[in-house]
């Protein structure tokens, strides 16, 4: 039987697991509140809000499994939703992601280390837990924050002062700045039955808190192995199903989990040309318990996000093997809109690619 698979979320992301899942024979079907949602280009939307129940019995009703496109779907929809129908990841893990403290007090709870952090009430905790961080930190939205939203850096009292007085109507945390060197981050698929594998070590790095490009494989440094460790524990930790990417502030002794992603995640979009089974392709596996593909890769890939507009030259440069993405998604400020992946067989000559692409698009990574 050929399966269809549910997604909720429209976004670039089911987007590309639509395209991942064709090839294979897959089909699906997407739900988002959005009747623009880019993933509609590419099959049968949904437009609903979460919480409609007669949409979402509909829903059911047309697909045999259902995953996410983005961790902020109401987990009690998806709880809804595991009823009737294999959802994957699992609820739990998905109530687990969506809050910051309770992310880390699942960290600590299987001896995988974190930055430091205290949760903050109110303006008088944040004021003695900032004394107590010595003014390096950072206060986050314990919900709903991505893309370095509902984030202040604090570094000072003034900067406490400056901060909106609603934004103490929710639930925060407060977090230890990390002196990191870099930012890692290891992509994990574990299948139903056990079955797991990692990508390559990925580099990353970020601009206002969006990430802009990623370097694959990273730097050999050789602190690699705890990164690869602890992801692999917290996969199996929670019985993960799907594709999970967790991230790392990588300092010179130690690496700290920064937050975990239960989906497919933005520094795994290389894999579709960089490696030999994409990320995917592999969470769409693993999700049907199906056999993972291989995820080795050959040379060396980087991963380019197109954020807010894309060069006037957006389909050039095909004498160097860049590979275009482009979502569909309206332009707009601070928008993923799109990437661009080039792939080489050594260092040198990926950085060159890199220059040459710098220099004629006239961008800045």
């Amino acid at each position: 039987m050929t399966p269809t698979i549910g997604i909720l979320g429209g976004g670039q992301l089911a987007r590309m697991m639509a395209l991942a899942g064709y090839p294979l024979g897959f089909k699906f079907v997407f739900f988002d509140p959005g009747k623009n949602a880019c993933a509609g280009q590419v099959g049968p939307l949904i437009v609903a809000d979460y919480g409609n129940e007669v949409a979402l019995e509909e829903f059911c009703q047309q697909v045999d499994c259902v995953t996410l496109d983005f961790e902020n779907v109401p987990v009690e929809t998806l709880r809804q939703i595991a009823k009737k129908k294999p959802v994957f990841p699992s609820p739990d893990v998905l109530a687990i992601a969506q809050d910051r403290l309770v992310e880390k007090q699942f960290c600590h709870s299987i001896n995988v280390p974190t930055s430091d952090f205290e949760p903050i009430n109110g303006l008088s905790e944040l004021k003695f837990a900032a004394r107590k961080f010595d003014f390096s930190a950072i206060l986050k939205t314990r919900r709903m924050g991505y893309d370095g939203k509902g984030q202040y850096l604090i570094r000072s009292e003034q900067d406490i002062s400056q901060i909106p007085g609603d934004v103490f109507n929710q639930e925060l945390i407060l977090e230890r700045m990390v002196p990191f060197e870099r930012e890692v981050s290891v992509i994990v698929a574990r299948s139903a039955s056990g079955d797991m594998k990692t990508w390559p070590l990925c580099e990353n790095k970020h601009k206002a808190g969006i990430l802009t490009t990623t370097m694959v494989p990273a730097k050999p440094h050789e602190l690699d192995d705890k990164a690869f460790e602890y992801a692999v524990k917290m996969a199996e930790s929670l019985q993960y199903v799907g594709v999970m990417v967790v991230e790392f502030f990588q300092t010179s002794h130690q690496v700290l989990v920064n937050e975990f992603a239960p989906r497919v995640h933005n520094s795994g979009h290389w894999t579709i040309e960089g490696a030999h089974t994409s990320q995917f392709e592999n969470h769409l596996r693993a999700g049907l318990d199906l056999p993972l593909g291989d995820t080795g890769m050959d040379g060396m890939a980087a991963m380019l996000n197109w954020i807010g507009a894309f060069p006037d030259q957006v389909h050039h440069l095909t004498d160097i093997g860049l590979h275009w993405h482009i979502y569909g998604k309206k332009a707009k400020p601070g928008r993923k809109i799109g990437h661009a992946t080039l792939t080489a067989p050594d260092p040198q000559q990926l950085h060159d690619k890199i220059l040459q692409l710098v220099n004629r698009l006239g961008v800045q990574l």
